[in-house]
């Protein structure tokens, strides 16, 4: 068998089994989307939205729950757009060639598939004993702004890097400082692909549960949060506390709390899919 045949198979294998997994795993989530349908699609209703937590399932509401993921989406955001866009746009256009800018650039691909726990145990030592902020909002969102930065900086330095170069020479020949090329040209044509990998990363990041429950997000919380400052609880904790009660009300309560969930992580990445496209048409 010649060398060119051979790797023709070899192709058409990885393709088909490709396909294959593919194909399964859309068959797992469409039965997983259809018993979380099945189970929590009654149970939800505005009430179900505007109630507090309760010993009682059939009084129990997301109210406290889905205003502290609202908190938590902003300030993270707010954190960790300006630092990681910026940090993208220092390394990709003012650091020059050398082994500590291939380290740091390692490094930083290395952190995005560090596990979220140890970013929460970071968060834990530095924001919620050291820095003293306790189990508030503001501690859990800079644990999350650091477990996205990662994500940005990357997604940042490649949508720079997509720019076409004679884009950014003609400013440069008009007379334009680098910054105002960068500023005027080289930003404006890479948001799309910017915040699109911005909007996936806040969206990995709306669904974490391990690393608030290290710093010490509540699994009951009474009340609504109104500063920074004040503990919190989110979507995904208040769901893991449910399905862990041995009540099936409850169980059904976290199905509804998942479909409210799933339809807040679907919509910010349709959103980035949309601002994607956008990006790739503007491009062509």
């Amino acid at each position: 068998m010649s060398k060119g045949r051979y790797n023709r198979i070899k192709d058409k294998v990885f393709q088909v089994f490709g396909i294959s997994a593919t194909f399964f795993g859309l068959i797992l989530l469409a039965i997983f989307i259809a018993i979380i349908l099945y189970m929590g699609l009654n149970r939800l209703s505005w009430d179900f939205l505007t109630a507090l937590p309760s010993r009682f399932a059939d009084q129990s509401g997301i109210y406290t729950a889905w205003i502290g993921t609202f908190w938590i989406l902003i300030l993270t955001t707010l954190i960790s757009f300006p630092l990681g866009v910026g940090a993208g746009i220092y390394l990709e256009e003012y650091t020059e060639e050398s082994g500590w800018a291939t380290f740091l650039e390692i490094n930083i691909s290395n952190l995005a598939g560090v596990p979220s726990v140890i970013y929460g145990l970071l968060g834990l030592e530095v924001f919620v004993r050291i820095m003293q902020f306790g189990s508030s909002v503001l501690a859990g969102s800079l644990t999350l702004s650091l477990l996205i930065l990662p994500i940005i900086i990357v997604s940042t330095r490649e949508a720079i890097s997509a720019v076409p170069s004679s884009q950014k020479d003609a400013s440069m020949a008009l007379g334009a400082t680098k910054w105002q090329t960068i500023w005027n040209q080289t930003l404006p044509a890479a948001m799309g692909g910017i915040l699109t990998g911005t909007i996936l990363a806040i969206s990995r990041a709306v669904g974490e549960t391990a690393p608030l429950i290290v710093i010490g997000a509540l699994a009951y919380v009474p009340f609504v949060p109104q500063s920074p400052m004040d503990q919190f609880t989110v979507l995904p904790i208040q769901i893991f506390n449910w399905v862990s009660r041995p009540q099936h009300e409850f169980v059904i309560n976290a199905a509804a709390a998942i479909i409210v969930l799933l339809i807040l992580t679907f919509s910010i990445n349709g959103i980035a899919i949309y601002l994607r496209n956008r990006w790739q048409k503007k491009l062509g």
